[in-house]
């Protein structure tokens, strides 16, 4: 298999990302608080959400349903570790995937399964490697509050063009605008966005409304 053929985006997600470019990850603990969560980020206007993977016997009902529930929503899960774990994530329906990690034999899974996976990165060597793996991208660059956003800009001379590239890992909103500035074409957040109530924290709506698809929208119960 040669490298333009491993790891191409089928889901899509490099234009999706161009006109709203957050995604929103999601670590709930039960159906209900998922829902709680997703209705949350879905009010503010995300148009991309993720949930971590997640063993309990509630979690796989609970995002087969996702689609059909909020159809307006792109959702994918993070957290991946193996490539079987993508075996599941096309059983379920979803079209994309994030992992912290870099594996090839996962991004090769992901086109056999056509798949979007976006590996997660650190080092120079692993954004070009991967880079090249994935047509281009999406990657993720993680964690990225560790590296600072001007490490991001530091790559572009010794590597010429970059991938497209999701900065993701400890960052809140207040981050968004210096990622985006600094090259990324996205920018994950997780737990900066809410509060003990599962409720988004003041401001931040405010604050993300111009990256956001700010449509409204019906949010229906699960």
């Amino acid at each position: 298999m040669t490298d333009s053929e491993v790891g191409r985006d089928p889901a899509g997600l490099r234009e999706s990302l161009k006109a709203s470019p957050l995604l929103a990850v999601l670590r709930p603990d039960s159906a209900k608080q998922a829902e709680r969560q997703i209705e949350a980020v879905c009010k503010a206007g995300f148009r991309h959400l993720e949930l971590a993977w997640n063993g309990e016997l509630w979690w796989q009902p609970f995002l087969q349903s996702l689609p059909k529930s909020f159809p307006q929503i792109r959702f994918g899960v993070a957290g991946l570790h193996h490539a079987d774990q993508l075996n599941e994530v096309n059983r379920l329906g979803l079209s994309f995937a994030m992992s912290p990690i870099a594996s090839m034999d996962m991004v090769e899974r992901a086109h056999q399964l056509h798949l979007t996976l976006v590996p997660g990165v650190f080092s120079p060597s692993e954004v070009r490697a991967f880079g090249v793996a994935t047509s281009g991208g999406p990657i993720k660059l993680f964690p990225a509050a560790s590296l600072g956003c001007a490490y991001w800009q530091q790559l572009s001379g010794p590597l010429g063009p970059l991938p497209f590239c999701i900065a993701a890992g400890g960052l809140k909103p207040v981050d968004v605008a210096p990622w985006l500035a600094a090259g990324v074409q996205a920018v994950a957040l997780g737990s900066s966005l809410l509060d003990c109530h599962d409720r988004l924290l003041p401001g931040h709506a405010a604050s993300l409304e111009a990256y956001l698809n700010t449509t409204p929208r019906n949010i229906e119960t699960l």
